[in-house]
């Protein structure tokens, strides 16, 4: 490495070497060594380095964060450069975005499932937004910024971005404008759980369709956070949706979750509750309260490689030197990729109230098979150019180019596996291929909803714990096994 700086023809200053052990040498070409890492921060401080370039040989991964921890604090830019051997024997660094790009070649994530992606009717979708002005909550999450990014092609009017996060805010804004320049944008920065001021935005902005993907997602998370979770998940959608009917908008739809079927997680049972309301919300548009506005609810499984999925972590994972982790070799999940959920969930909004018919649909968008978690981190560590080896440490024991997985057992809330809709209902065909529609028979009459959400209301301000799960589990049966198993907070 040193030779290859020196034939650079803008050579960096060469300070010295620190070596992984204690060095028994005082030189490596010409180089001072400065001491071992043990020492690092130490010695950056008193040599004043201002960069470090890491080259580690794969039996050493599992060292290199805490290199680079070490190296953050004493406030040093690092450049990590595998040694030569394992460059040209093409062992990948593993960098996973949303788009999902590992190494030099891109991972083809609908093949890593063994998926073909449905295709949408573009007059159909086209015919609710061209010339439309569109709002999209959560416009900066992975669901939520691909929408976007799918709704430009179809030349709205206008496309007014709601997040609450302001990094992901700008960011999706940035690239709208990039890919985009003509399309006129206004991105807000809100919470929609706060209904006054979600009602006076969509008054001031216009929408005509609303597409509702900002929720809390995280399951393990979600359980320890009930209040949370339905303080964003039910009241965030009961006040954009309320507002949506309020002006008039054409179509109002929510993102929802396979989670919301017979869930016995806080994410889910919320995600499920959401939907109820807005069903019940639709009846009463039915009824006369203001015909003018059709609403439904897609329901789909995981995206691949969205933000804190399982790929990006599996990437950070293998990156770093540690070993790959799955939870249960039995768990199975539902899977597609983030650019054809999306397309689909313009298709089934584009879909909602046709020929007359009452809206308040729950679509639920054709998944495939259960792929099996176990069998996928195989596959992606193979992709990622390396070998999995089931159930060993990291160590001396393993080959270079090898990756562990271990088992670390089923987190709170978790199922083994995953339904798309209630036994007792059915899933009937609809014109597209890709989507369903359920027939719900659930009790959403106003009534009903209308205690529900007070309920809901007084146990999201509860300091316990307990005291949230309890009412939620009066309107999620399923819940009950979970609710009954927590103490007190």
């Amino acid at each position: 490495m040193i030779r290859q700086l020196a034939a650079l023809e803008t050579s960096p200053e060469i300070v010295g070497v620190v070596l992984v052990d204690s060095p028994n040498t005082t030189a490596i070409e010409d180089a001072a060594v400065l001491g071992s890492v043990d020492d690092l921060i130490g010695l950056c401080a008193s040599n004043n380095i201002a960069s470090a370039i890491v080259t580690l040989p794969a039996s050493h991964r599992s060292m290199w964060r805490e290199i680079s921890i070490s190296l953050h604090r004493a406030g040093v830019v690092e450049r990590f450069v595998p040694p030569m051997d394992e460059l040209l024997s093409c062992a990948p660094q593993v960098a996973v975005s949303p788009t999902v790009a590992v190494g030099a070649p891109r991972i083809d994530l609908a093949k890593l499932v063994g998926r073909e992606a449905h295709s949408i009717d573009r007059t159909l979708v086209g015919e609710t937004l061209t010339n439309k002005t569109v709002l999209v909550t959560g416009a900066g999450g992975s669901i939520g910024s691909e929408l976007c990014r799918q709704i430009a092609t179809f030349e709205p009017k206008k496309i007014v971005l709601m997040e609450r996060a302001e990094n992901a805010l700008f960011e999706i804004d940035r690239q709208l404008k990039e890919t985009f320049p003509t399309l006129e944008r206004v991105a807000v920065l809100h919470d929609v759980v706060d209904a006054s001021r979600t009602l006076s935005l969509l008054e001031r902005y216009k929408p005509q369709v609303v597409i509702h993907a900002a929720a809390h997602k995280h399951v393990p998370l979600m359980e320890d956070h009930p209040s949370h979770a339905v303080t964003n998940n039910v009241f965030g959608t009961k006040s954009i949706a309320d507002a949506s009917v309020a002006i008039g908008v054409e179509r109002f739809v929510l993102i929802s979750s396979d989670k919301a079927v017979n869930p016995v997680n806080v994410m889910g049972a919320t995600k499920r509750l959401a939907e109820m309301y807005v069903q019940s919300l639709s009846k009463m548009t039915g009824l006369g309260y203001n015909k003018n506005t059709k609403l439904s609810m897609v329901r789909f499984g995981n995206v691949l490689g969205s933000a804190c999925s399982v790929l990006p972590i599996w990437a950070d994972q293998i990156a770093a030197g540690r070993p790959v982790t799955v939870t249960d070799e039995r768990m199975t999940r539902y899977f597609m990729t983030i650019p054809e959920a999306a397309t689909l969930v313009l298709q089934a909004g584009a879909m909602s109230g046709l020929d007359e018919q009452p809206s308040g649909e729950v679509f639920v968008l054709d998944m495939g098979e259960p792929i099996n978690i176990f069998g996928l981190a195989r596959r992606f560590i193979r992709a990622c150019g390396y070998e999995a080896v089931i159930g060993q440490p990291m160590g001396s024991s393993c080959s270079p180019r090898s990756v562990p997985v271990i088992l670390t057992g089923s987190r709170p809330g978790e199922k083994l596996h995953e339904q798309l809709s209630y036994d007792a209902e059915g899933l009937e065909r609809t014109a597209h291929p890709g989507i369903y529609a359920l027939d719900d028979g659930t009790d959403v009459e106003p009534t009903t909803i209308d205690a529900m959400i007070e309920s809901m209301d007084t146990a999201r301000l509860s300091h316990s714990r307990k005291a949230v799960l309890e009412q939620i589990a009066r309107y999620i049966p399923t819940m009950n096994s979970n609710a009954q198993s927590v103490s007190a907070a």
